[in-house]
């Protein structure tokens, strides 16, 4: 009996230690947690160094190497990288690469917040509004939504070009409209089931408002899958942003955009590949780091892939 009472005490004692250590786990700062559980995943930590890499390239080397942008040196044009005082050598105007992809890289990063900003604000706030209330506004947001779906985000692009000029304009507005409409159909469908919930029933049931219960109860709800499909269209808006400016609808000379800066060394491959070698490799840092970036938040926020994660760690 000794043993057997020795056995269950020790039982015992080790229960009360996980219950003591879940009970301070949950006394925690979610801060402090939510920041453990960033820094143990491998994709969002990898992801993140490298776009501290290219951000800090793109926010803090202008600082040091100039701001000229615009500086051409015809005595210096199709220079190679590591030629002394070109670190990454010039183009066909002699102007610095590593100054421009800089710059280029400034570009990029402005139009992806601006798109996802947009999307987020506009799209979230059209997508509860269309699953949570339902009936003529439901009908309003989902086919506004669809007829936007519908076009090619090449063919808005070059209509809002021919309104509104060539410039970022309207590459933020094109690809803003089309990632508005993607985050609607995804936080629409969020709200459609949580709705049905008993919390959102019980708040009902209390006399609160439409917009204190979407804004208390759904929107901290789907503000974590919203912001993982953001994170994947900020590559997407980096993406749209050089394409759009390789054929002429981006960013206007003198002013570099990475992918003007690829079209520009597109009549060079033989004689200097490294003019559209150079910010084609920006182009798939960027979004090397944010496709990372937003692989991780998707495995942090979703409890489902979190669970088999550790259950293959343990396998």
């Amino acid at each position: 009996m000794t043993g057997l009472e020795n056995s269950r005490s020790s039982h015992a004692k080790a229960w009360d230690e996980r219950v003591a250590a879940y009970e301070e786990e949950a006394r925690s700062n979610p801060w402090r947690k939510r920041l453990r559980e960033f820094s143990r995943n491998k994709l969002l930590f990898t992801g993140s160094l490298l776009g501290i890499l290219i951000v800090g390239l793109g926010l803090v080397g202008p600082l040091f190497l100039g701001s000229n942008y615009a500086g051409q040196s015809l005595r210096n044009t199709h220079l190679p990288p590591l030629t002394e005082g070109y670190f990454l050598g010039t183009d066909q105007y002699g102007r610095d690469l590593l100054v421009r992809l800089c710059i280029g890289i400034r570009v990029s990063l402005f139009v992806a917040a601006a798109v996802t900003s947009i999307a987020l604000v506009v799209g979230m706030a059209l997508g509860m509004c269309g699953g949570f209330l339902g009936g003529y506004v439901d009908r309003v947001v989902r086919s506004v939504t669809d007829f936007v779906w519908g076009f090619p985000l090449i063919l808005v692009a070059v209509l809002l070009a021919g309104g509104l000029g060539q410039g970022l304009l309207p590459v933020i507005l094109a690809v803003g409209i089309v990632n508005v409409a993607a985050i609607t159909r995804v936080v629409r469908g969020e709200v459609v089931v949580l709705r049905t919930k008993e919390f959102v029933e019980a708040a009902r049931a209390c006399g609160v408002s439409n917009f204190r219960i979407m804004w208390r109860h759904l929107l901290p709800n789907v503000m974590a899958p919203a912001l993982v499909l953001a994170s994947y269209y900020v590559a997407v808006a980096i993406i749209a942003e050089a394409g759009l400016s390789f054929i002429g609808l981006g960013a206007q000379p003198p002013l570099p955009s990475l992918g003007k800066m690829v079209a520009d060394g597109r009549g060079f491959l033989r004689l200097n590949h490294w003019e559209s070698t150079v910010p084609g490799i920006g182009i798939a840092g960027l979004v090397l780091s944010v496709s990372l970036i937003g692989d991780g938040l998707r495995d942090v926020f979703d409890p489902q892939l979190r669970h088999e994660a550790k259950g293959v760690e343990k396998g």
